[in-house]
């Protein structure tokens, strides 16, 4: 069912579509749904300390985990415009990935320590949904620039689980929280069939004892193959860092994503 949303959505999109001579400017649309798929890089970085206050082992999750460097996943944004200068954007991003690897030297994970060869399976799953509000401080008929500030959920559920006839270690973390994201989003109309698209939200805060940080930055171009349907060729790139010293949920994850994407836009 997941696999045929995108072409149903884009199905019930169709009869609302402007008649082939009528190109309107994209700064005016009112409805984007863009869906399409990005061929991402992927680097990890991940530490989570003991309970009792033992620093745990700083893990390259695509080398000592055998998480994937690269992945093919979805794209899926919509984008409402209220009114001439105030819009919404709604984002959701996934990241699914598991791996097996054999531990080459001792590995601490929470409370859990891998040992020398033993094989480890690992998963790391992130989800970020992101609702964003845009202000249009320049509109016009070539050109738009924005003000944005956005509210992302992340959550970030990892594991780690050695089974064999004499060890049997399960170990699962999980993190979860919204993070605020002020950035600015820009268009600019090339010709009647040409538009570029950039955005860019990045925030770092500091709450008690956890430093966290999370970024998107994208630039598009877009062709109009029709007045309403749009086909594009982009650019993505999303990093989040997060870092507690709590005594005892203390750790340190880094995560960076970024690769070529290729999607679909239908507006109206």
């Amino acid at each position: 069912m997941r696999k045929y949303a995108p072409a149903a959505l884009l199905m019930l999109l169709a009869p609302l579509a402007r008649a082939d001579g009528d190109y309107l400017s994209p700064t005016e649309d009112r409805l984007r749904v863009s869906l399409g798929i990005m061929d991402l890089s992927n680097s990890t970085t991940l530490r989570v300390d003991s309970t009792t206050g033992v620093q745990g082992t700083s893990i390259a999750g695509e080398d000592l985990f055998g998480l994937d460097h690269r992945d093919i996943e979805p794209k899926f944004q919509v984008a409402l415009r209220v009114d001439e200068r105030n819009r919404l954007r709604f984002d959701y991003f996934t990241l699914d990935r598991n791996g097996s690897a054999l531990v080459t030297s001792p590995i601490v994970f929470r409370d859990a320590v891998l040992q020398s060869g033993e094989t480890v399976g690992s998963e790391l799953n992130l989800r970020m949904l992101g609702i964003t509000y845009g202000y249009s401080f320049l509109h016009g008929q070539r050109y738009e620039v924005a003000a944005t500030l956005g509210v992302w959920s992340v959550g970030i559920d990892a594991q780690a689980k050695v089974a064999t006839q004499a060890v049997h270690i399960d170990q699962r973390e999980t993190l979860a929280g919204p993070f605020p994201t002020p950035g600015l989003d820009a268009s600019w109309v090339l010709s009647k069939r040409f538009y570029l698209d950039a955005r860019l939200q990045y925030l770092n805060v500091h709450v008690h004892q956890i430093d966290g940080s999370l970024g998107f930055a994208e630039l598009d171009a877009l062709y109009r193959f029709r007045p309403n349907v749009s086909f594009a060729l982009g650019y993505t790139s999303t990093r989040a860092h997060l870092s507690s010293t709590k005594t005892d949920d203390s750790g340190d994850f880094d995560f960076t994503t970024k690769g070529p994407q290729v999607f679909v836009r239908v507006s109206f």
